[in-house]
Protein backbone atom coordinates (compact mmCIF):
# COMPACT_ATOMS: atom_id res chain seq x y z
CA UNK A 1 0.00 0.00 0.00
CA UNK A 2 2.73 2.52 -0.96
CA UNK A 3 1.34 6.04 -1.09
CA UNK A 4 -1.70 4.85 0.24
CA UNK A 5 -2.81 5.47 4.11
CA UNK A 6 -5.70 3.99 3.65
CA UNK A 7 -8.53 1.69 1.75
CA UNK A 8 -12.15 1.36 1.36
CA UNK A 9 -13.84 -1.15 -0.33
CA UNK A 10 -17.27 -1.79 -0.89
CA UNK A 11 -18.18 0.12 2.35
CA UNK A 12 -21.78 0.23 3.50
CA UNK A 13 -23.57 1.45 6.84
CA UNK A 14 -26.39 2.31 8.07
CA UNK A 15 -28.92 3.77 10.92
CA UNK A 16 -31.76 1.42 11.16
CA UNK A 17 -33.55 2.03 7.37
CA UNK A 18 -31.22 4.88 6.76
CA UNK A 19 -28.28 4.64 4.19
CA UNK A 20 -25.26 6.46 5.24
CA UNK A 21 -23.23 5.27 3.08
CA UNK A 22 -23.23 2.53 0.26
CA UNK A 23 -20.82 0.53 -1.60
CA UNK A 24 -18.04 3.50 -1.05
CA UNK A 25 -14.66 2.63 -2.73
CA UNK A 26 -11.76 5.10 -1.90
CA UNK A 27 -7.81 5.14 -1.94
CA UNK A 28 -6.66 7.62 0.88
CA UNK A 29 -3.07 9.20 0.08
CA UNK A 30 -0.53 8.72 2.43
CA UNK A 31 1.85 11.98 3.69
CA UNK A 32 -0.53 14.84 2.20
CA UNK A 33 -3.83 16.64 3.48
CA UNK A 34 -6.70 14.93 2.09
CA UNK A 35 -10.22 16.51 2.23
CA UNK A 36 -14.30 15.01 2.14
CA UNK A 37 -16.22 17.69 1.19
CA UNK A 38 -20.08 17.38 1.28
CA UNK A 39 -22.86 19.15 3.15
CA UNK A 40 -24.31 18.11 6.65
CA UNK A 41 -25.77 14.58 6.02
CA UNK A 42 -23.88 12.69 3.57
CA UNK A 43 -21.92 10.78 5.97
CA UNK A 44 -18.52 12.61 5.86
CA UNK A 45 -18.83 11.65 10.07
CA UNK A 46 -19.73 8.40 9.04
CA UNK A 47 -16.15 7.93 6.92
CA UNK A 48 -14.37 9.06 8.98
CA UNK A 49 -15.73 7.47 12.02
CA UNK A 50 -14.90 4.25 10.20
CA UNK A 51 -11.30 4.94 9.38
CA UNK A 52 -9.96 5.80 12.90
CA UNK A 53 -11.89 2.53 14.34
CA UNK A 54 -14.01 4.60 16.51
CA UNK A 55 -17.01 2.85 14.88
CA UNK A 56 -17.88 -0.95 13.55
CA UNK A 57 -17.75 -1.64 10.29
CA UNK A 58 -21.14 -3.28 8.93
CA UNK A 59 -20.07 -4.11 5.52
CA UNK A 60 -17.07 -4.13 2.67
CA UNK A 61 -13.52 -3.72 4.29
CA UNK A 62 -11.51 -0.50 5.43
CA UNK A 63 -7.53 -1.04 5.87
CA UNK A 64 -5.84 1.42 7.27
CA UNK A 65 -1.59 1.71 7.85
CA UNK A 66 -1.48 -1.71 6.13
CA UNK A 67 -3.77 -3.88 8.06
CA UNK A 68 -8.15 -4.77 8.62
CA UNK A 69 -9.82 -2.52 10.84
CA UNK A 70 -12.55 -4.72 11.51
CA UNK A 71 -9.53 -6.58 13.45
CA UNK A 72 -9.46 -5.82 17.48
CA UNK A 73 -5.68 -6.50 17.02
CA UNK A 74 -4.91 -4.31 14.13
CA UNK A 75 -7.51 -1.62 15.66
CA UNK A 76 -5.54 -2.15 18.74
CA UNK A 77 -2.13 -1.93 17.05
CA UNK A 78 -2.51 0.90 14.78
CA UNK A 79 -4.56 3.07 17.54
CA UNK A 80 -1.79 4.60 19.18
CA UNK A 81 -0.68 6.01 15.39
CA UNK A 82 -4.04 7.58 15.16
CA UNK A 83 -5.31 10.56 16.21
CA UNK A 84 -9.16 11.34 15.54
CA UNK A 85 -10.78 14.87 16.70
CA UNK A 86 -14.80 14.05 16.30
CA UNK A 87 -17.51 16.56 14.92
CA UNK A 88 -18.06 19.05 17.62
CA UNK A 89 -16.52 21.99 19.69
CA UNK A 90 -14.42 20.00 22.51
CA UNK A 91 -16.16 16.92 22.37
CA UNK A 92 -13.12 14.83 23.47
CA UNK A 93 -12.29 17.47 26.24
CA UNK A 94 -12.82 17.23 29.85
CA UNK A 95 -14.79 20.83 30.96
CA UNK A 96 -13.73 20.88 34.72
CA UNK A 97 -10.18 20.06 33.53
CA UNK A 98 -8.09 22.22 32.84
CA UNK A 99 -5.95 23.12 29.54
CA UNK A 100 -3.48 21.12 31.01
CA UNK A 101 -4.83 19.01 32.54
CA UNK A 102 -6.66 17.57 29.41
CA UNK A 103 -3.36 17.14 27.19
CA UNK A 104 -1.65 15.72 30.30
CA UNK A 105 -4.60 13.27 30.69
CA UNK A 106 -3.67 12.08 26.96
CA UNK A 107 -0.41 11.88 27.36
CA UNK A 108 -1.23 9.68 30.27
CA UNK A 109 -3.39 7.40 27.83
CA UNK A 110 -0.32 6.66 25.80
CA UNK A 111 2.00 6.13 28.63
CA UNK A 112 4.46 8.81 28.40
CA UNK A 113 6.16 9.40 31.26
CA UNK A 114 5.68 13.21 33.42
CA UNK A 115 9.53 14.80 31.98
CA UNK A 116 7.90 13.53 27.96
CA UNK A 117 4.65 14.96 28.87
CA UNK A 118 5.70 18.40 30.14
CA UNK A 119 8.09 18.82 27.07
CA UNK A 120 5.28 18.14 24.80
CA UNK A 121 2.49 20.41 26.23
CA UNK A 122 4.73 23.06 26.79
CA UNK A 123 5.22 22.98 22.80
CA UNK A 124 2.08 22.18 21.96
CA UNK A 125 0.44 25.08 23.59
CA UNK A 126 3.23 27.52 22.70
CA UNK A 127 2.07 26.67 18.96
CA UNK A 128 -0.88 26.42 19.35
CA UNK A 129 -1.07 30.19 21.14
CA UNK A 130 -2.77 28.38 24.87
CA UNK A 131 0.05 28.94 27.03
CA UNK A 132 -1.63 32.16 28.98
CA UNK A 133 -4.34 29.74 29.39
CA UNK A 134 -2.82 26.63 30.95
CA UNK A 135 -5.26 26.84 34.37
CA UNK A 136 -7.82 27.71 32.96
CA UNK A 137 -10.76 25.02 33.06
CA UNK A 138 -11.66 23.74 29.43
CA UNK A 139 -15.48 24.78 29.60
CA UNK A 140 -14.31 28.61 29.91
CA UNK A 141 -12.68 28.67 26.96
CA UNK A 142 -13.70 30.21 23.41
CA UNK A 143 -15.20 27.32 20.25
CA UNK A 144 -11.70 28.36 18.68
CA UNK A 145 -9.46 27.64 21.94
CA UNK A 146 -11.44 24.61 22.67
CA UNK A 147 -10.68 23.15 19.01
CA UNK A 148 -7.37 24.47 19.49
CA UNK A 149 -6.60 22.26 22.79
CA UNK A 150 -8.77 19.70 20.95
CA UNK A 151 -5.97 19.69 18.30
CA UNK A 152 -3.18 19.70 20.88
CA UNK A 153 -4.83 16.51 22.75
CA UNK A 154 -4.68 14.39 19.51
CA UNK A 155 -1.34 15.93 19.10
CA UNK A 156 0.23 14.93 22.06
CA UNK A 157 1.52 11.54 20.68
CA UNK A 158 2.66 12.09 17.12
CA UNK A 159 0.35 10.41 15.06
CA UNK A 160 1.05 9.64 11.89
CA UNK A 161 -2.63 9.88 10.65
CA UNK A 162 -4.82 12.94 12.05
CA UNK A 163 -8.29 12.44 11.41
CA UNK A 164 -9.88 15.91 12.00
CA UNK A 165 -14.04 15.48 11.45
CA UNK A 166 -15.83 19.29 9.95
CA UNK A 167 -12.97 21.32 12.73
CA UNK A 168 -14.18 24.79 12.10
CA UNK A 169 -18.10 24.33 12.42
CA UNK A 170 -19.36 26.56 14.84
CA UNK A 171 -15.89 28.74 15.13
CA UNK A 172 -15.77 32.34 14.36
CA UNK A 173 -14.23 33.18 10.72
CA UNK A 174 -10.97 34.48 12.62
CA UNK A 175 -10.67 31.41 14.45
CA UNK A 176 -11.24 29.28 11.16
CA UNK A 177 -8.40 31.38 9.46
CA UNK A 178 -6.21 30.22 12.53
CA UNK A 179 -6.78 27.25 12.78
CA UNK A 180 -5.68 26.22 9.23
CA UNK A 181 -2.52 28.08 9.66
CA UNK A 182 -1.93 26.26 12.59
CA UNK A 183 -2.31 22.95 10.84
CA UNK A 184 -0.11 24.33 7.98
CA UNK A 185 3.02 25.05 10.63
CA UNK A 186 2.25 21.88 12.04
CA UNK A 187 2.56 19.86 8.89
CA UNK A 188 5.68 21.72 8.14
CA UNK A 189 7.15 20.23 11.25
CA UNK A 190 5.88 16.64 10.65
CA UNK A 191 6.16 16.06 6.78
CA UNK A 192 5.75 12.39 7.15
CA UNK A 193 2.22 13.08 9.14
CA UNK A 194 -0.92 12.33 6.66
CA UNK A 195 -4.37 14.35 6.99
CA UNK A 196 -7.81 13.44 6.49
CA UNK A 197 -10.18 16.38 6.79
CA UNK A 198 -14.18 16.15 6.43
CA UNK A 199 -15.25 19.87 6.11
CA UNK A 200 -18.64 21.38 4.73
CA UNK A 201 -16.81 25.07 3.53
CA UNK A 202 -15.49 24.78 -0.01
CA UNK A 203 -12.63 27.72 0.37
CA UNK A 204 -11.31 25.14 3.39
CA UNK A 205 -11.43 22.15 0.89
CA UNK A 206 -9.22 24.57 -1.41
CA UNK A 207 -6.22 24.16 0.67
CA UNK A 208 -6.01 20.45 0.99
CA UNK A 209 -3.96 18.54 -1.45
CA UNK A 210 -6.54 15.98 -2.75
CA UNK A 211 -10.15 16.56 -2.63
Amino acid sequence: MSGVIGRLEAVGLRYGRTVALDEVTLDLPAGCMAGVIGPDGVGKSSLLALVSGARALQAGRVTVLGGDMAEARHRDAVGPRIAYMPQGLGKNLYTTLSVFENIDFFGRLFGQDRAERKARIASLVAATGLAPFVDRPAGKLSGGMKQKLSLCCALIHDPELLILDEPTTGVDPLSRRQFWELIGRIRAGRPGMSVLVATAYMEEAARFDWL
